[in-house]
């Protein structure tokens, strides 16, 4: 990766005396490859502000170009995504990643961005959720022309409002983001907001889905609904980062979506209101405490809270088959089935056949099946007490005493204080008192009348 130290470094040497003949050389392009997530990037020049720090992810650097203008460069290319440890994804996306950087400015700031197209086709970038001119709305064909293969394109406005929003293409768009191709902006406000407060610690990520068959790596980008794997910015866990807090911190956690579907996001052990969307923050008057916020297609949720409760908390979409991995379709459903006779015969034509599903699907967790290289498992994630029996869209915030202020590195499992963990009871158990129904003369007949014409339309 190019250092950030170096591209700021050098960047501010060249501030007040780049000439407008100069302008339009293009900054350092800035590339990360690695899934893990970066520290914050505390501003080195311009306004100060809180940083965010994007799950798995990182934020852009820019440079001061002449009048003070703050110019980024985004790089559309193909990229490889590690999406958790032993799957790696063909991509595209934005200077080495999917989700792209993040771009985080401050309210008033004029920013300048170049985008280099270095996919196989014309792309453009739509600035979503923004306040701008519209010719920079980025539109192929209807706001602009579109950047063909190997060509730069400037996109420049000022940030006109504060609050969270993405970017992505509005060119092939169906094939673009199907491939990954998002990334999130974040405009800081000028100085103190009477609707936005200050957080300790602020994090954000994208919702994001592939379709990714076992033993391949490329996303098929025809699919409309049934999608296999359910990530946040491109990860799925137990790749997804954990998020973690010093216990008594405010913390704000800002979702965007550019799935196809929505996704209800249950944060566990905490309360939190929703105080701002893509439209800009939430009156205080018509915000209340929640614990589960539905995300749609194109939507924001900003999420602020205080973390007082110690401990591992799951943070997930409630959509139960958006917390499972490489999801298998039209599956027939084997729960009370008896098969053994069956899987005996099979066995002495297939020695290594097993039985799955008749007794639901938490068996898999624990079965050390091999599989397809490049498969992400359908339910891989470990726990202290065993498998946790997630994949998908799931992780945890972690929440320590002695966390230390701006300290992201991972706590480890937490450790319950006596008497406040579940236990296995080991005394008798008294029969259930079941009262007598009861039963209609003559007894229970029931009619069964199969209906016509099938299931289409519905």
């Amino acid at each position: 990766m190019v250092s950030r130290r170096n591209f700021l470094g050098g960047a501010a040497l060249a501030v007040g005396t780049v000439s407008k003949v100069a302008m339009a050389a293009l900054p350092e392009p800035v590339t990360q490859t690695s899934p893990d997530t970066q520290p914050p990037l505390q501003p080195a020049s311009g306004r100060p502000y809180n940083p965010v720090v994007t799950l798995n992810g990182w934020t852009l650097p820019w440079r001061m170009g002449s009048g003070g203008v703050k110019e980024f460069h985004l790089v559309a290319e193909p990229v490889v995504r590690e999406m958790t440890p032993g799957f790696k994804a063909h991509l595209w996306g934005y200077n080495g990643q999917s989700p792209g950087p993040t771009i985080e400015v401050v309210e008033g700031d004029r920013v300048r961005i170049f985008v280099t197209n270095k996919l196989p086709e014309v792309t453009s970038m739509h600035w979503h959720g923004q306040r701008l001119p519209c010719g920079m709305d980025g539109v192929s064909g209807l706001t602009q022309a579109p950047i063909a293969p190997g060509k730069t394109y400037v996109y420049e406005f000022v940030a006109r409002r504060p609050g969270t929003f993405m970017y992505h293409p509005h060119a092939d768009e169906m094939v673009q983001m199907a491939m990954g191709m998002m990334g999130l902006w974040i405009t800081h406000p000028k100085g103190k907001h009477p609707l936005i407060d200050t957080v300790d610690r602020d994090y954000v990520f994208l919702l994001n889905a592939y379709d990714i068959e076992p033993g391949s790596a490329t996303p098929k980008i025809m699919t409309m609904l049934d999608f296999n794997l359910w990530s946040w910015n491109s990860r799925v866990f137990p790749g997804i980062a954990p998020l973690v807090a010093r216990q008594g911190e405010k913390v704000r956690i800002r979702v965007g979506n550019l799935t196809m579907t929505n996704h209800p996001i249950h944060l566990h052990g905490h309360e939190f209101t929703v105080t701002g969307t893509d439209g800009g923050p939430v009156p205080r008057s018509a915000r209340w405490p929640e614990v589960t916020t539905d995300v749609a297609v194109g939507q924001m949720r900003q999420l602020d809270f205080i973390a007082d409760e110690e401990g591992d908390w799951a943070l997930h979409c409630h959509k139960s088959h958006h917390t499972m991995n490489a999801m298998g379709h039209d599956l027939p459903t084997m729960i009370g089935v008896d098969h053994r006779q069956l899987a005996r015969k099979i066995t002495q034509l297939v020695p290594d056949y097993m039985v799955m599903g008749e007794r639901g699907m938490h068996d898999m967790t624990e079965m050390e099946m091999p599989l397809p290289d490049n498969t992400a498992a359908m339910m891989a994630g470990s726990g202290p007490f065993g498998p946790v029996a997630m994949g998908g869209m799931f992780s945890m915030l972690k929440v320590r005493k002695d966390q230390k202020p701006g300290d992201y590195s991972d706590p480890g499992w937490f450790k319950h204080p006596p008497g406040s963990l579940a236990y296995e009871w080991q005394g008798p158990l008294a029969e259930p008192a079941r009262p007598a129904l009861p039963q209609p003369a003559g007894g229970v007949e029931v009619q069964i009348r199969k209906p016509s014409g099938g299931h289409h339309g519905h």
